[in-house]
């Protein structure tokens, strides 16, 4: 007669599941990170977070990546240039039409630091948030002197007045390629692109880094593409796992090992007005964007 499993046996099937192997990494995750300080630059770094395809996660990077390194001790700015204004919703921001904005910025010459917000999600994090106003901004600009450069100008006002230096600035761009996102481009020295792990996912990205190449040239000399993040990722699926070949294949040097995954966490946290870092630390998400942060911070400056 074949004897009862023992205790023992019965505890290691169990945790043998698929259910305690993902919460026993989660856990050693957790606790690498919290062994691991993220080293602050020297100098300001200026991200544009730019893909002129939609729905790739640009605005749930930018929020989310400026929460992670503001929780790790940075401070950061994020701009928000995109006039739905979803980055100045998910920092918790007013932006309302009669707020001051960028808008004011681009426009009307105003100075960053009498638009800036603090965001409630961390010390050190602030924001200065997008307002409907900005839809028009793109047929204003048209006939405005240094249209390309008003952005830059009144960024390295700031920096150079700013009480206190900042260590990361993201610029959360419009889906789309024209005078706003230019304006991004060239204010930043760094180029940050989500890429979305499905079908497509390299379509038009050709475009974009032609753009940047041309920025690079004519109005930006300093401006590279230095990060590549691949999110939206679903490991079950056989064309996420393609998808993120293909693009370390043509990208070996600038895409992030840490990938995005899907997660419910992810899409809840921006309806309670947060990141997913705030909203639930511990989650899958929130780790992933931690480790994103972790790596860029690793990685530092390009060369």
């Amino acid at each position: 007669m074949a004897s009862a499993p023992s205790a023992a046996s019965s505890r290691f099937a169990h945790d043998d599941t698929p259910l305690a192997r993902e919460i026993s990494q989660l856990t050693r995750r957790r606790a690498a990170l919290a062994e691991e300080k993220l080293a602050l630059p020297a100098t300001t770094r200026v991200f544009t977070v730019a893909n002129q395809k939609g729905g790739v996660g640009k605005t749930t990077t930018t929020v989310n990546l400026a929460a992670a390194f503001a929780r790790s001790g940075a401070r950061v700015l994020v701009i928000d240039l995109d006039p739905q204004g979803n980055a100045s919703t998910a920092l918790g921001v007013e932006h309302r039409a009669e707020t001051p904005s960028i808008y004011d910025v681009v426009v009307d010459e105003s100075s960053m630091a009498s638009v800036m917000q603090k965001s409630p999600e961390f010390d050190h994090l602030y924001c200065i948030p997008a307002t409907i106003h900005l839809a028009g901004a793109e047929i204003e600009l048209v006939s405005m002197v240094a249209r390309e450069q008003r952005l830059a100008t009144a960024l390295t006002t700031l920096l150079q007045e700013a009480d206190e230096p900042f260590h990361y600035v993201f610029i959360d761009c419009p889906p789309s390629l024209g005078l706003l996102t230019i304006n991004a481009f060239v204010a930043a020295t760094e180029v940050l692109i989500p890429i979305q792990c499905e079908y497509y996912a390299l379509e038009g990205l050709s475009q974009l880094l032609n753009n940047v190449a041309m920025i690079g040239k004519h109005l930006n000399p300093r401006l590279t593409v230095s990060t590549i993040l691949l999110t939206m990722f679903d490991s079950r699926t056989n064309l996420a796992n393609q998808v993120a070949d293909d693009v370390r294949e043509h990208f070996p040097d600038k895409v992030l090992s840490t990938l995005i995954p899907r997660s419910v966490r992810i899409s809840e946290a921006p309806s309670y007005g947060q990141t997913v870092i705030s909203y639930d630390t511990n989650s899958a998400g929130s780790l992933s964007y931690r480790e994103a942060a972790a790596e860029m911070a690793r990685r530092g400056v390009p060369n």
